[in-house]
């Protein structure tokens, strides 16, 4: 008898999971202590997964059983006729920094049902004193991160083991970082703000049509060997350039609070300045997430200034909101505003307008 070799044969089944997170922040805490147990503070309503969810905050307890009463926060499907498994978790947020302070996660998932409420899961946080005294109840404020992971089902799929081979990551931006490094083959000077700084035209120029034109267009400086680079400090042109070549930002470890949001505001004009449209965006992102009284002002004109419409909008809600405005309009950046950006101001007080009619 003869027996042919088996095949042995392999699949694979992978959990399809959506996941989304959503910030919480209870403003004028002491004033809803005052109602008493079952009293509670809803959320907007946010999607994850494709459905509706919203969070309950009860800051007196959800019931007036308990000798001492506790905060809870509970989280709750709000879409019609929907039965939903998912793992959550609540974060709470040290203030003002908005750093991570304690977690809670579910170790299993919870299968939320609209049709039943009772089957919403509740965290017990930490008491008033407690809160108060790690550092997350400041200024009467008190903030939450909710993540959610919703399961929406499995893939299946084969797997051909005999012929299956991994293949590593991409890394060329590693190789052209190591081209940076190096610069061999590099043909081309530029003279910033005392500094001399080498790359290679070829690279410039496949990401940014400036560079393009200014390397090889008709306006290209022909009779030197060395570009001049005006208006701009040596650091935030290594830094685009490590941009460039690498497509990321380079490490800034050693700069601290303002140094580095200062940064991120050379480097967006010098992003605007060669149109590096992702460059541009990165650096909107981290000015708007990085937004105190000090430098929105400041923030604002550069973003009225270059067309950065997002980052405008952020700031000037920023500005209008009632626990900063006050703050902002003493700034010297809001008097240098009203100097310089004048029409900028209109929006400040169209927004602050319609607030007041709210």
């Amino acid at each position: 008898m003869t027996v042919s070799e088996s095949k042995q044969t392999a699949s694979r089944s992978t959990a399809a999971v959506e996941k989304g997170t959503h910030v919480f922040e209870i403003v004028g805490y002491s004033l809803e202590k005052g109602f008493g147990a079952g009293h509670f503070v809803r959320s907007g309503t946010f999607n994850v997964g494709g459905f509706g969810w919203s969070l309950r905050f009860y800051p007196n307890g959800l019931d007036d059983k308990a000798s001492v009463s506790f905060p809870w926060i509970v989280l709750e499907l709000m879409s019609n006729e929907a039965e939903v498994r998912a793992h959550w978790g609540v974060t709470i947020l040290k203030l003002p920094s908005g750093s991570l302070g304690s977690g809670w996660s579910m170790a299993h998932p919870n299968v939320f049902n609209s049709k039943d409420s009772s089957r919403s899961t509740r965290f017990r946080l930490q008491s008033e004193a407690e809160l108060k005294a790690s550092g997350y109840l400041v200024g009467d404020c008190l903030k939450f991160k909710c993540t959610v992971m919703v399961t929406k089902g499995s893939q299946l799929s084969e797997i051909r083991e005999d012929s299956e081979i991994e293949v590593p990551p991409s890394d060329i931006t590693k190789h052209f970082g190591n081209l940076l490094e190096d610069m061999v083959g590099a043909d081309v000077k530029f003279s910033v703000g005392g500094d001399t700084v080498a790359a290679h035209k070829i690279v410039l120029a496949a990401r940014s049509p400036v560079f393009k034109a200014e390397l090889y267009g008709p306006m290209r400086e022909k009779r030197t060997s060395c570009v001049t680079i005006k208006d701009m400090q040596p650091a935030v042109f290594r830094a685009m350039l490590h941009f460039v070549y690498t497509d990321s930002l380079p490490c800034m470890d050693d700069l601290k609070g303002g140094d580095y949001h200062e940064m991120m505001r050379h480097l967006l004009v010098a992003a605007c300045r060669y149109a590096l449209d992702r460059l541009k965006m990165i650096c909107q992102n981290i000015l708007a997430k990085n937004l105190d009284a000090e430098t929105v002002a400041t923030t604002l004109a550069l973003a009225d200034q270059h067309g950065c419409e997002r980052l405008k909008q952020v700031c000037v809600e920023f500005i209008t909101s009632p626990d900063e405005m006050e703050a902002v309009v003493a700034t010297q950046g809001y008097a240098s505003l009203k100097r310089t950006c004048p029409s900028v101001l209109v929006d400040v007080l169209e927004k602050t307008s319609r607030l007041r009619k709210i």
